[in-house]
């Protein structure tokens, strides 16, 4: 992931084999983040004039001076067109633009064909192809799906993005390369000047935490010898097949999970890499860079981490965010901690270990009344006593009158002085009544409306020694169901003795 905050610049990733002589890896995948500084859409159509497809020459200028520096030839203008260009003229003669600038339209077959092709790409490409593409990213996008190079598509073109071509939700690369190992070590040989070393190793050791927090893996580093993934800052040529280019331009690029070079990590020197938003901020780069090493590829989230296009967040109490979780754990797994009277400490255990034919959970509440506990994993459900899974199962979430929108739960959490469990989806909640084994009439209701201060959406529940903790993100609310009211706000790492 690379990124500039300026508006002319859009950054690209590419997704490709190492290539060459002397390579080490051609098995590899590799994300290299490029800033190109290309002409805006409103620049070049504010500034170029417009083309004139009509063949009648404009007032006051030479026809043949337009022709030849600023017309959008249709496909009966030019007979040595060529294939790219009769398509062009064919589309923008089709659309409500119709007196694009040659270097816009070209920079649009460029975009689509950059990140809607997985095939290789053809020069003889149909109309039918070329609109079918643009359909497809405007579906992306969730734009108005005309097929047509309207304003709003044109805006999204422009935005600085990632390289790597357009995925739907999370995405793993081919194959689906992992780490086969609980332990994964990193060692960085060359540190950037912009910031001393110990801040560079603390932001580097905060992006790996982003992703040993959410699934059983973890990262350690190491100060000599080769680890599984090498990290420098280095210049122009550092040694791999892709040699940065100076400030602007190449950001950083890491390799997918393998042997020898595989999960490689670099960052361009030339760039001013801070911890805030004034530069290039060290941390949504690394992270960005680390989900790719760890294989995971883009996401069609707009507040994933792997969203193709980039915008700085506030990196304080950041944690990673749902989509980009739950692709990291659809490879690795997911860990449940385990706290009781019974024992001292905080047990951490596999899910999968525990239970064999589930390896992630959405969300979780016990039944106390029954003993059983319930694990929910998208649009299915199970039932366990202890850690013995119940015959029968998994189950439609349907059995619980979810409607068909509800595609997975956020959260929930069984209220014993009530016999009702609370659902949590997006920023909805739902109250299920266990006696009678039916939803409550007039549900969802909006969180907001019922659970003032807690905020708008939670990523987990429980209840302990009466008390409700609704969590999103890193903060926690201690909140007391009866009186409806927020009891103390709290840090989520305090029930891992983290404080």
């Amino acid at each position: 992931m690379c990124y500039k905050p300026h508006h002319d610049h859009r950054w690209l990733m590419e997704n490709e084999h190492d290539q060459g002589a002397g390579s080490q890896r051609d098995d590899v995948q590799v994300c290299r983040c490029l800033l190109h500084k290309q002409p805006q859409a409103d620049e070049l159509l504010s500034s170029e004039p417009r083309a004139n497809i009509t063949g009648r020459p404009p007032e006051k200028e030479d026809t043949r001076d337009v022709v030849t520096k600023h017309a959008a030839p249709t496909a009966d203008q030019d007979s040595t067109l060529s294939p790219e260009d009769r398509v062009i003229a064919e589309v923008i003669h089709s659309t409500s633009f119709a007196y694009l600038p040659i270097q816009l339209q070209r920079l649009t077959q460029e975009y689509l064909s950059q990140f809607y092709t997985r095939e290789a790409k053809s020069r003889s490409e149909s109309l039918d192809q070329f609109t079918a593409r643009l359909k497809t990213m405007q579906d992306f996008f969730g734009l108005e799906v005309t097929g047509n190079l309207d304003s709003n598509t044109l805006e999204v073109m422009k935005k600085p993005r990632c390289g790597v071509s357009d995925v739907s939700s999370y995405e793993h690369f081919n194959g689906k390369p992992k780490w086969e190992k609980s332990m994964v070590t990193y060692r960085i040989t060359e540190y950037t000047s912009d910031m001393n070393q110990r801040q560079v190793d603390a932001t580097i050791a905060q992006a790996f935490k982003l992703y040993s927090d959410v699934i059983p893996l973890d990262f350690k580093q190491i100060f000599s010898g080769t680890a599984d993934i090498m990290i420098l800052f280095k210049a122009r040529y550092h040694g791999d097949f892709y040699p940065f280019d100076g400030p602007s331009g190449v950001l950083a690029h890491a390799n997918s999970p393998g042997p020898n070079q595989g999960g490689d990590t670099h960052f361009d020197e030339d760039e001013q890499w801070t911890l805030d938003g004034k530069g290039i901020n060290l941390l949504l780069v690394a992270a960005h860079e680390f989900g790719h090493a760890l294989g995971l590829d883009h996401s069609k989230d707009r507040n994933a981490l792997m969203y193709p296009t980039y915008s700085y967040v506030e990196t304080r109490g950041y944690s990673l965010p749902k989509d980009d979780r739950r692709g990291v754990q659809a490879l690795y797994g997911q860990y449940y901690w385990k706290k009781s009277n019974l024992f001292r400490g905080v047990q951490f255990k596999s899910i999968k270990s525990t239970w064999s034919s589930i390896s992630t959970v959405d969300a979780a509440y016990e039944d106390t009344y029954k003993n059983v506990a319930y694990l929910f994993q998208g649009k299915q459900f199970w039932a366990t006593k202890g850690t013995t899974l119940q015959p029968g199962y998994p189950k439609s979430i349907s059995h619980f009158g979810f409607p068909s929108w509800v595609t997975a739960l956020d959260a929930a959490v069984y209220v014993a002085s009530t016999r009702k469990t609370l659902f949590f989806v997006k920023n909805f909640y739902w109250s299920y009544n266990e006696a009678q084994r039916k939803m409550d009439h007039w549900y969802p209701r909006q969180i907001s409306w019922d659970f003032p201060g807690i905020g708008n959406r939670v990523d987990a529940a429980f209840e302990n020694s009466g008390y409700l903790y609704f969590s999103e993100g890193p903060r926690q609310t201690e909140y007391i169901y009866k009186t409806k009211r927020i009891n103390r706000v709290l840090l989520n790492y305090g029930w891992l003795d983290c404080y």
